[in-house]
């Protein structure tokens, strides 16, 4: 799997009061971004992580004995798992970072890509519009 970003588990560990974090997080990361895991469905992060929920499109990893709790939003078919927060008990407790993450909103409109024959017909019909004005 490839991790993307660490720098929001390090913003986290260097946060006053979270130092407890770093080795639990360090340990997720070095785990998680191994070249030999290869998750390819629910099945397989529970198989590696006993105690990690699905929330809406999030799934929710506990650090470090549940002190801390990791937010993230994992793309099986390119093998990405993007970091969206890391917070305390107490935060995740307070049902904010739902919103914050969008676990539950749909996923963004996909952009269809246009064959390249079709890009100077579009680039064309743009042009003589804008020489009329």
């Amino acid at each position: 799997m490839r991790v993307i970003s660490k720098s929001r588990l390090k913003q986290c560990w260097e946060s006053p009061g979270n130092e407890d974090s770093e080795g639990a997080l360090r340990a997720w990361y070095t785990h998680v971004n191994s070249p030999t895991i290869a998750w390819r469905s629910w099945s397989d992060v529970k198989t590696d992580f006993a105690t990690a929920s699905i929330v809406g499109s999030c799934v929710v990893f506990n650090i470090r004995g549940n002190n801390y709790r990791l937010i993230t939003r994992i793309l099986y078919p390119s093998q990405k798992v993007f970091i969206l927060k890391v917070m305390t008990h107490r935060e995740y407790d307070g049902d904010k970072w739902k919103e914050d993450c969008g676990c539950f909103s749909p996923p963004p409109a996909r952009k269809i890509a246009m064959p390249k024959s079709q890009h100077k017909a579009v680039r064309g019909k743009s042009q003589r519009k804008s020489r009329r004005k």
